[in-house]
């Protein structure tokens, strides 16, 4: 893509709401039960941005469990007719993730550390174990114009070293704080996750956020933590989907994150 297009869209994304990417994983590994083709994930995406997401987001693993490699690229060709909304693939650099990022130069790209039979995400990065592996990918994303999003713990004393790698963004693994959500430690994790995000930002980075995220949770949070650019939300919203079809569901999760701006 055009890095001056990368650009004015991250700026755009610093000066506007929370922008909500929709994870279509899901919608393949239904998909892939059966050899019938249905439900169509580029249909799915479509009718995604349509309702209004700002973007589409996969995380394609090497054995192809639910995103296939044909995928990746069938949304990258239906994201170029899509200019407002973003690309985001994730996965582990160590894997099958800077072939895509090669190829196909999405706006963003969200490394990882998942191990390769892992069952979901469920940790961030460890930067003092991995960061000088992980230096010299960060420094050929930029060089391609991709901007790159770490996935990470939140740690506020992590978060300068993101930066000092060549980090643009990192993304807050959110499932500690879901877990906690309605119960005692709510207001705890909370501040932990507010604290992480005041240190990235501190230093430099903008602030995404992921994982068990949903209509419930989803406003509580981003009024918690002020200055979040992006949410990726997936399997909560393909489930809520059933009930309420995608269109619905897209709009009522836009809702949920006007809900969690700050007020005038």
């Amino acid at each position: 893509m055009n890095p001056l297009v990368a650009q004015a869209s991250t700026a755009a994304r610093h000066a506007g709401p929370t922008a909500l990417s929709v994870n279509v994983n899901k919608v393949a590994l239904l998909r892939n039960t059966r050899h019938l083709g249905i439900p169509s994930v580029m249909r799915a995406a479509t009718l995604c941005l349509e309702a209004g997401a700002d973007g589409i987001t996969v995380h394609p693993r090497p054995d192809e469990r639910h995103i296939r490699a044909a995928d990746v690229h069938e949304l990258a060709a239906l994201l170029r007719q899509w200019p407002q909304a973003e690309y985001n693939i994730e996965g582990n650099p160590f894997h099958n993730l800077m072939g895509f990022v090669r190829e196909l130069r999405p706006q963003q790209c969200t490394f990882v550390p998942d191990s390769e039979g892992q069952f979901t995400s469920d940790h961030g990065w460890d930067l003092v174990a991995d960061g000088e592996r992980l230096r010299p990918l960060l420094d050929e994303c930029r060089a391609l114009g991709v901007r790159v999003s770490l996935f990470m713990d939140p740690q506020p004393e992590a978060m300068p070293l993101a930066r000092a790698l060549g980090a643009q963004r990192v993304e807050l693994y959110t499932e500690p704080y879901a877990a906690a959500h309605g119960q005692p430690g709510q207001a705890a994790q909370l501040e932990r996750f507010a604290a992480a995000a005041a240190a990235a930002q501190a230093a430099g980075l903008g602030v995404n956020a992921g994982h068990d995220l949903n209509r419930d949770n989803l406003a509580d949070f981003l009024r918690a933590v002020p200055g979040v650019l992006e949410v990726s939300i997936g399997h909560a919203l393909v489930a809520d989907a059933l009930e309420l079809g995608l269109t619905e569901t897209v709009r009522a999760y836009q809702r949920c994150v006007r809900a969690g701006q700050p007020q005038p």
